[in-house]
């Protein structure tokens, strides 16, 4: 359904993204969709390609520039060497404005994983950001200047997250709430990366996919986008 486009950073430098767009075109809203520390590999791409479905243009920024990992331990490695501070403020970006300046008024922005914590930075530093839905992901809370976040966020947190505890989850809302931002927090009885549906196939006992806790939140999500970007 998509295909692979070069849209450029507000420094001027090109990335690399997968771009799946709707029947309605160009004018539809948009979501720039943040990879797992897996990279862009075929199942973020599927996400991609069930936000054209449901219309919407969605841009997957290539932030790993090309390797995709296998196993865990390439993945760590991969995510340990990115800038985190340049992939949401050049990476993620450009890809919002890109989607801006081709004919979506508003964006939003979600991710999962390494993708959760990538949007909640993104909600920091993407002024241009209209909405945001990270998943089971957040960064250390010392980066997160709620103070900054003008878009509302809906979040998707697994109460068994083992990377990223449950616990830290409380303190992030009292961090969004102390700042007055909007947001909306969802907690599921379930373990991290609960809606990639090939999370069982890698072999780790920390990962755990849940079809029914992924379609709750799918809906959500949709219902949230709905709101604040059409």
């Amino acid at each position: 359904m998509g295909q692979m486009i070069s849209f450029q950073r507000p420094d001027g430098q090109h990335v690399d993204g997968y771009l799946a767009e709707p029947a309605s075109g160009a004018s539809a809203p948009g979501v720039v969709v943040i990879q797992e520390w897996w990279g862009l590999n075929d199942q973020i791409k599927g996400v991609a390609d069930r936000l054209a479905a449901a219309g919407y243009r969605a841009l997957v920024p290539d932030l790993y520039r090309g390797k995709v990992a296998l196993a865990a331990n390439e993945a760590e490695h991969l995510m340990n060497d990115l800038n985190f501070g340049d992939a949401a403020g050049q990476d993620v970006r450009g890809a919002v404005q890109h989607l801006k300046a081709t004919g979506s008024a508003k964006v939003g922005v979600s991710g999962y994983c390494m993708g959760g914590a990538l949007t909640l930075l993104a909600a920091v530093f993407v002024p241009e950001v209209d909405a945001a839905v990270p998943y089971y992901g957040y960064p250390p809370l010392e980066y997160i200047d709620a103070g900054k976040i003008t878009a509302p966020l809906l979040g998707h947190w697994a109460t068994e997250d083992v990377p990223f505890p449950i616990a830290g989850v409380g303190e992030l809302e009292k961090k969004l709430a102390a700042a007055g931002v909007r947001h909306e927090f969802h907690r599921y009885a379930a373990k991290h990366a609960f809606a990639n549906e090939t999370a069982d196939s890698k072999g780790l006992d920390f990962l755990k996919y849940d079809p029914a806790c992924a379609q709750q939140a799918w809906d959500r999500s949709l219902a949230f986008f709905g709101a604040h970007l059409r």
